[in-house]
């Protein structure tokens, strides 16, 4: 089984590629159980959120890992993707701003793009 900063590695390339808006990774080791990780990004409209998505869900079931529940992927406002220790959420601009999910975890330490770059 791949680990989770493998698992980040190929979600953040994979976000990249589909050019996700400020990509942000928080790690929530010792501040909650229900995640390891919280990778936050933005997209500019629905379809490219759904992309976004496909995407990544393509990238890492390839890898070997598993989606154990996706939701919000018909509105395309707030998609969350739960890989059970690492939980994404794509999110519209507006809706970003309005749960400001970076606000609510500012206790999460940020890891930053050079050190995801860097995961083995």
């Amino acid at each position: 089984m791949k680990s989770e900063k493998e698992m980040l590695k190929l979600l953040y390339e994979a976000l990249e590629e589909k050019k996700a808006e400020e990509i942000k990774v928080l790690d929530l080791h010792g501040i909650t159980v229900i995640a390891d990780y919280f990778v936050i990004a933005g997209g500019l409209n629905k379809n490219q959120l759904q992309a976004m998505a496909d995407h990544v869900e393509e990238v890492l079931r390839k890898a070997g890992f598993l989606p154990r529940q996706i939701e919000g992927y018909s509105s395309a406002n707030w998609i969350l993707m739960d890989y059970t220790d690492v939980v994404i959420h794509l999110f519209s601009r507006e809706d970003r701003l309005f749960y400001d999910l970076e606000k609510i975890w500012a206790d999460a330490k940020r890891i930053d793009v050079a050190d995801i770059e860097k995961l083995k």
